[in-house]
């Protein structure tokens, strides 16, 4: 595809600039998107613990997170090429509000929906710790085992073995050979300093992109947040679109674009 997909009064084009769209929408929508436009998809969708997301709610039951899932997953799938590839951030499980295997749930959706299993990374978040209680301390009574890492689960549409594109990887040997092993290991990224309560480190889409993606590839994040995919596709030579519900974080993404692109064109 060479050109933007076509417009619909369900999305607002809040920034443009070359190869890289930014929209005001919600991925829910099952018609925000008219057209199979996807190579790559990057993206870490709410987790359903309780943050405070400004324009949504992170506190639904589980099973209407299960099913917000399977929607917005699902126009990913229809939006896709066949070859497109889904890395998707998710965490292993959770303890709020009952403990609940949301890594496992979330894979068996996106298979529900279409998606093939390709494979799991382990990323170890070096700089967080998520340990807020033991359960029985020094006891077996009922102890609480709590695994400081997320998934990033990647997936495929039809065909894993990419034919289309322009076959031009800029992945270097080192980067291969580091990047094919399962478990990555990277720090997280501060709220504080981008302004988004659960922000990306721009090492994870990083490597996603060069990864699982060639050059000017089309890479799409459905909850673009503070734009951190985009960032990537755009230092990277692919095309991006993001879409973000939150006019604020728009806002956030929007001024970092624009100071990438600015700090790039003066390299």
């Amino acid at each position: 595809m060479k050109t933007q997909p076509n417009p619909t009064a369900l999305r607002v084009n809040y920034f443009e600039h070359d190869n890289i769209t930014l929209y005001q929408g919600d991925s829910t929508l099952d018609n925000l998107f008219n057209e199979e436009f996807i190579d790559l998809i990057v993206t870490s969708p709410p987790y359903n613990v309780g943050i405070n997301y400004n324009s949504s709610d992170d506190e639904i039951s589980y099973q209407d997170y299960l099913e917000f899932s399977g929607q917005w997953m699902s126009n990913c799938y229809r939006w896709s090429k066949t070859q497109a590839r889904f890395a998707l951030n998710i965490p292993l499980d959770k303890n709020k509000g009952g403990n609940r295997s949301v890594g496992a749930d979330l894979t068996r959706i996106a298979q529900e929906v279409g998606w093939k299993y390709q494979s799991t990374i382990v990323w170890n978040e070096g700089n967080i710790s998520r340990r807020t209680a033991w359960g029985s301390w020094l006891s077996a009574s009922a102890p609480f085992v709590i695994a400081p890492v997320e998934l990033i689960v990647i997936f495929y549409k039809d065909q894993w073995k990419k034919t289309n594109g322009t076959k031009q990887s800029d992945i270097k040997r080192e980067e291969f050979l580091e990047w094919t092993n399962g478990l990555w290991t990277f720090n997280g990224e501060s709220k504080k300093r981008i302004g988004h309560p659960a922000p990306f480190p721009r090492e994870l889409p990083y490597r996603c992109i060069k990864l699982f993606s060639y050059v000017d590839d089309w890479v799409f994040d459905p909850f673009c947040g503070s734009g951190t995919t985009l960032l990537e596709a755009y230092r990277n030579k692919r095309k991006g679109i993001g879409v973000e519900l939150d006019l604020n974080y728009c806002e956030i993404a929007k001024t970092r674009l624009i100071e990438t692109i600015r700090g790039l064109f003066l390299e």
